[in-house]
């Protein structure tokens, strides 16, 4: 695991030195600041309702935003060949960069806590969905993740594996929500393959195997996608 390790640090440390790093959670913190305030302004409620049920959604167009550079860039400028140089294995790569941006979406998400810590001393809260919601937010982080990788490992320019890492996640937030004029017999099988149903069920509080094996399916097929790509490209 030494080679693994050695990259996570190394694309770990590169996000908390990026510019673009830190408007990426600049712009998610006012996003989902404004979803979870809103509420509490406008209708006196103090609520994680809203914050739990659009943080898929954000997170499609974010964490695609935080993986682009992740592969396309050392195809771009040429470090891919100089990587490979190294003992390593694509695997290694492909893993070591996955939990990199796995790591910097739950840094992206501990500010956050501060939300159900409002809720608390202005009511009382129910602990077991704020935990739950918060699991499955690390679950559907490490997804799209996986996800992010493997749309930057099939181009080298970033804004095209940002386009199309977007719509993949996109697609799969809203695929459950938008083929109701199918036959009812099929509705059940796109409905697992939507990641918000996955989620919400978590962030309700129930710890479902199938909710979990959901995202651990998403990631896998992620990250192989992506060491076969890699492999095409060596």
């Amino acid at each position: 695991m030494s080679p693994v390790i050695h990259i996570f640090k190394r694309e770990f440390s590169a996000y908390m030195v990026s510019p673009v790093a830190y408007i990426v959670i600049s712009v998610f913190l006012i996003i989902t600041g404004w979803f979870f305030f809103t509420p509490f302004f406008l209708q006196n409620q103090a609520s994680l309702r809203n914050f739990f049920s659009l943080l898929p959604l954000v997170f499609s167009f974010v964490v695609p935003a935080i993986t682009m550079r992740l592969l396309s860039e050392e195809f771009s400028v040429g470090s891919y060949e100089t990587l490979l140089t190294l003992p390593v294995t694509f695997s290694d790569v492909v893993l070591g960069k996955f939990l990199a941006a796995t790591g910097f979406t739950a840094v992206m998400m501990a500010p956050t806590l501060l939300y159900p810590l409002t809720v608390s001393v202005l009511g009382t809260l129910d602990w077991g969905p704020v935990l739950g919601g918060y699991i499955g937010a690390l679950l559907l982080g490490a997804a799209f993740s996986a996800i992010g990788l493997l749309a930057s490992s099939l181009t080298r320019n970033q804004i095209v594996a940002f386009i199309v890492g977007t719509a993949i996640c996109f697609s799969l937030c809203l695929i459950d929500k938008m083929l109701f004029f199918l036959p009812q017999s099929l509705l059940g099988f796109f409905e697992y393959l939507g990641a918000d149903f996955h989620f919400q069920n978590i962030a309700k509080g129930i710890l479902d195997t199938r909710d979990i094996l959901y995202f651990i399916s998403v990631g896998f097929i992620g990250l192989y996608g992506a060491n076969l790509a890699m492999r095409e490209k060596c």
